[in-house]
């Protein structure tokens, strides 16, 4: 009979600090103990200068840090976001070079269109696990093209209806995946779902440092990966937990995320470009928060942001498979440090219960051990 195994998914990972292996310290034991491990880097890890893009740049991380992630039990990077052509094909190119050399998989970028939407295939047991990688926030220069490196993608529309007799207030935003785009995503996915025992689908997307709030787009396009045949879909970019969602009985972590996102870029220095220095300063005023003043300033994120998880998937030998969740907390050094059952992580759940349930989602989670698992809420009855 084939065994079970276990499948960790966490959010986004930018690893720009010294000493990049005790970040992970604390989350190290759920990580390797997992058959397949899968994370999102945000940015590029690759030593080029080059600025390439129409967008805020993020300085490329040392390469050699990922080898911390290697260390820290991730097998396969999603590289699909709105960073990973800041450092042109350049950054791509070495980004890539360096997680193959420490023994890590990629998906979702590549030298061209097709290289980018090319499933990830993992053999685990006597089954097979592909990962699927999109970006769907932009910028438009970070897509692949069948001549330019880049980020596999899906495009996004937004409309900005003014709300009554009121002209430069606030609009209604109306957000929608371009149709054609779309099309190409389920076809993409279908193909993949075909090769595989089991289809993982990563999105970049979602509002950045906003709590518990979705565009439109995002369910769209996450039902469109479910329906097209994916397992499970993960999202990240918002930079802070998202809502679960259990839909036609699969699951939709609608964000990840922070695991370990510690860098400088955010808190410049004259040294730094302008374009770089100009958007730290309006980041906040424009997002609306301050930093957690408990945490270093190169942790320069939404204090709520602290709360965050690792998804799992407990694949059983039946094919079947048992969704869950590990609640964790940034410590005061920006670590993820796993909370069971305790009031820490009990905290950490009624997060997630509350941003699940003002999202519109009627998802359960229930204890089991140090996992709590994710169930559709009328199946199980408990109160959400």
């Amino acid at each position: 009979m084939t065994a079970g195994f276990r499948i960790a998914l966490t959010g986004d990972l930018i690893v720009d600090r010294p000493d990049p292996d005790g970040f992970f310290d604390p989350v190290r034991d759920l990580l390797t103990s997992a058959a397949l491990t899968i994370g999102q880097l945000e940015v590029p890890h690759a030593r080029t200068t080059t600025v390439a893009t129409v967008d805020v740049p993020a300085p490329p991380a040392d390469p050699e840090h990922l080898g911390a992630v290697r260390r820290a039990g991730f097998d396969v990077l999603t590289l699909a976001g709105n960073h990973i052509a800041d450092a042109g094909a350049e950054g791509i190119q070495e980004t890539i070079a360096a997680a193959t050399r420490f023994g890590l998989r990629t998906a979702g970028a590549g030298e061209d269109l097709t290289a980018a939407e090319a499933p990830v295939v993992v053999r685990v047991g006597e089954r097979t696990v592909g990962v699927l990688s999109f970006n769907c926030v932009g910028p438009t220069d970070s897509w692949a093209t069948s001549r330019r490196p880049g980020a596999a993608y899906v495009k996004v529309l937004s409309h900005y209806e003014p709300i009554g007799a009121n002209p430069g207030g606030p609009p209604s935003v109306h957000t929608w995946a371009d149709p054609a785009s779309l099309e190409r995503m389920r076809a993409v996915v279908a193909r993949a779902a075909d090769r595989v025992d089991l289809l993982v689908v990563a999105l970049h997307k979602g509002l950045v440092h906003a709590p518990a709030e979705l565009a439109a787009y995002e369910t769209e396009v996450a039902h469109a990966a479910i329906d097209a045949g994916a397992a499970i879909v993960v999202g990240h970019h918002a930079h802070i937990l998202r809502g679960v969602e259990m839909y036609r009985g699969q699951p939709i972590f609608h964000g990840l995320g922070n695991l370990v996102t510690v860098t400088d870029a955010l808190t410049p220095t004259t040294a730094d470009v302008a374009e770089q220095r100009r958007w730290a300063e309006r980041r906040r005023r424009l997002f609306g928060f301050e930093p957690d003043p408990a945490l270093p300033s190169w942790y320069p994120f939404h204090p709520e942001s602290r709360n965050t998880m690792v998804a799992v998937l407990d694949v059983e030998p039946d094919g079947d498979a048992l969704v869950g969740l590990v609640p964790c907390f940034l410590d005061e050094g920006a670590r993820p440090v796993p909370w069971g059952g305790d009031d820490g992580g009990n905290a950490v759940v009624e997060y997630i219960r509350r941003i699940t349930r003002a999202e519109g989602f009627a998802t359960g989670f229930v204890q089991d051990g140090d996992v709590v698992r994710v169930e559709p809420q009328q199946q199980q009855g408990v109160s959400a």
